[in-house]
This record gives C-alpha cells, sequence and structure tokens, in this order.
C-alpha cells in the first residue's frame, strides 16, 4: 500500500504536466509527496521502500534500477508484436552504421536500442544528418528503420490487461485504428513473458490504410497525452507495484 510518493521536478516546483497530474490525484487520497531534483538521484537521496512511489523520468528510473539491480524489459519492439510493424526494423551499433553509409542510401529512422532515451529518434537522409551520431559512443545499439507514412498515431494505455484509454498524439484525425489489430495485438502479447501490469502501446495508420505498431512502452514512465489523472496515476501504481515485488516479494 502506498502511503508516501517522490516526485520528480526540475527546480523551481517546474514539473512534467503526467507528474502535476499525479500530484493532483495523490493530494485527492490524502497520499504526502515530495518533490525531488536530479541532485537528490546522483547524491544517491532517494530510497526506495514498499509503501513509496518513485514517479520520473527515464534518467531517475535508469539510476533506480542500476542501484537496486532492477531488470525491466528494454525492447520497444517485443518478439510477440513483431508481426504487428508492417516494416523491417533491424539492430546495429553507431559504429556499423557508418561503414553501409555512402551517398546514394535511401532514408533511414534511427532510435537508440538499449538506452531507450539517449536520444530521440530522427531521421538520416544525408551523410549531415549521420554526423549527429558522432556524439555518443560508437558501440552505442541503435534500432533502424526504413521511412513509413505515418498518417495519425495513438498511445493505448493498457493496466492489469484491460485498456484503459487511448489517446492521439500526432496525425491527422479523421484516421482511426483498426481496433481488431490493436485487440489482437494486445492479446499476444498477454500471453506472452514480455507483458507489464502496466504500459503503454502506441499504433499508427499507415499510407496504405493499415494500422501498425509504432512501439512499445513501459508502464513505469509513460506519457499520458492527456490521458484521464486517475486513471493514469492508476497504471503508474499498477506497474511499480510490480517493480516493487522485485525488491521485496515477501512483504505485503
Amino acid at each position: 500500500m502506498i502511503s508516501k510518493a517522490y516526485i520528480h521536478e526540475y527546480g523551481n516546483r517546474k514539473l512534467e504536466p503526467e507528474h502535476q497530474d499525479v500530484i493532483d490525484i495523490l493530494e485527492s487520497r490524502n497520499i504526502p509527496f515530495e518533490l525531488f531534483t536530479d541532485k537528490k538521484i546522483t547524491r544517491n537521496q532517494i530510497s526506495v521502500d514498499n509503501n513509496t512511489l518513485i514517479v520520473g523520468n527515464h534518467f531517475v528510473f535508469s539510476s533506480i534500477f542500476k542501484k537496486y539491480k532492477i531488470e525491466v524489459p528494454s525492447n520497444c519492439y517485443p518478439k510477440s508484436l513483431q508481426k504487428y510493424l508492417h516494416r523491417n526494423i533491424r539492430e546495429n551499433t553507431i559504429r556499423e552504421l557508418a561503414l553501409t553509409l555512402n551517398e546514394d542510401f535511401p532514408p533511414i529512422f534511427v532510435k537508440p536500442r538499449s538506452r531507450t532515451k539517449l536520444f530521440t529518434g530522427f531521421t538520416i537522409a544525408s551523410s549531415l544528418d549521420a554526423y549527429r551520431l558522432m556524439e555518443f559512443p560508437k558501440n552505442t545499439e541503435l534500432y533502424i528503420a526504413p521511412i513509413v507514412d505515418w498518417k495519425s498515431e495513438y498511445r493505448v494505455f493498457v493496466n492489469n490487461s484491460k485498456i484503459v484509454g487511448i489517446k492521439k498524439y500526432s496525425g491527422e484525425e479523421h484516421y482511426s485504428l483498426n481496433m481488431n489489430v490493436v485487440e489482437k495485438a494486445i492479446h499476444d502479447l498477454e500471453n506472452s513473458d514480455e507483458k507489464t501490469q502496466g504500459y503503454g502501446i502506441d499504433f499508427g495508420i499507415l499510407s496504405t490504410g493499415e494500422t501498425a505498431l509504432v512501439e512499445w512502452n513501459d508502464g513505469y514512465a509513460l506519457g499520458s497525452y492527456g490521458l484521464d489523472k486517475g486513471i493514469y496515476t492508476d497504471l503508474l501504481l499498477t506497474r511499480w507495484a510490480e517493480i516493487l515485488n522485485q525488491l521485496f516479494p515477501y512483504e505485503t
């Protein structure tokens, strides 16, 4: 049972909108909270127990996970969902990619693989674009995908195996998801060993009209795109309780 929360801020109470939403819900439930900055993380001043919720960004959680040796899924294209991609996504490193680029290569989309928030994914259409990767270690693992024409993109929020919300975050209004595809994909994930108790799964509509997987996102640090505050907070709580169970498996 959560009795206290630590909420990440950037200083001077500058918060992610989602984190303010969580605060609003915690206050309505009379659960006390404390704000913290990156400094507390780097100084190792945040402690985890089985009654405390942590709300933060990927830097916060990567630090927490490293400190407590917590393993979480890192593959945003789970094997159980790959048939829904409708495009070929391959893995490579910056070093290997640099060796394959020439003057006539087709545009590609790249994003980090293991360190998922090392940089925001972007399109490489020329050798000049590729220089953006040079600031990162040459052994940085990448996902490389062909460029596709997304007409609209949505995040589907799942808590305890149930769809609890859907929010469009990009594209045109008149393109709708094929919910049969979405439900089949979630069924396949839920019947694999890759699922978590709370997550967001992004789907888009391609120019062909097909509903395709964009990516899967774990629920511990998840953009809400305006999802109802209570539903969003409950999803975070569900996923965090699952993570806490790895640390305190014999405590209730």
